[in-house]
């Protein structure tokens, strides 16, 4: 068997069918795509039209919302925990938080998480400590149980802005400034 002898398996790959390359061809002229027409051109989006019909998508009714407020977060069970501790992925005498999970590839921290959710599924033999942003109360027994600590991290409230508040406190932080130095110069000529 030398290299050249390799063959795919007959049929495995077809071959690309060459349109508009003359009548013998059985795909000349028009290709394929019958005389004029929508279908016929090209950047016709068809997908969602239903020939002038009330589309699906509109006759269903809308239901729920996004709430832009809402917390996500990274679950991480024991069983895992105790794995990586086994593994020696994790060192059981450190205190545990979010990015010692991360670096031992126990949470990936995708974009929209705001922290590490402790779930108790499985067993923890070894005593830890952890400093994680969010716990189930089945997982914080469980940890106590096995002789560790849990501290739940509060995360700070970002107070969200809206329209004229906004204006006001770029404007507020400029006058501000501005207010120091002429304070600083009035103090420096006296």
């Amino acid at each position: 068997m030398r290299l050249t002898d390799l063959r795919d398996n007959p049929g495995a790959s077809r071959k690309k069918k060459r349109l508009g390359r003359g009548i013998g061809s059985g795909k000349g002229k028009t290709s394929g795509k019958g005389h004029k027409g929508q279908l016929a051109r090209t950047g016709v989006a068809l997908r969602d039209f239903e020939g002038g019909q009330m589309p699906l998508y509109r006759r269903l009714p809308k239901r729920g919302f996004k709430n832009l407020g809402r917390r996500v977060y990274e679950p991480v069970n024991l069983d895992r925990l105790q794995r990586a501790i086994d593994d020696k992925r994790l060192d059981p005498s450190q205190t545990i938080t979010d990015a010692v999970l991360k670096s031992a590839g126990l949470a990936v921290g995708t974009n929209g998480t705001v922290g590490v959710r402790l779930l108790a599924r499985g067993e923890l033999k070894a005593k830890l400590s952890f400093d994680v942003t969010s716990a189930s109360k089945s997982a914080i027994e469980a940890v106590e149980k096995a002789g560790g600590t849990i501290k739940i991290i509060k995360r700070e409230k970002k107070k969200r802005l809206r329209g004229s508040q906004k204006k006001k406190a770029k404007g507020g932080a400029k006058g501000k400034k501005a207010g120091d130095a002429a304070q600083a110069e009035a103090g420096a000529a006296s």
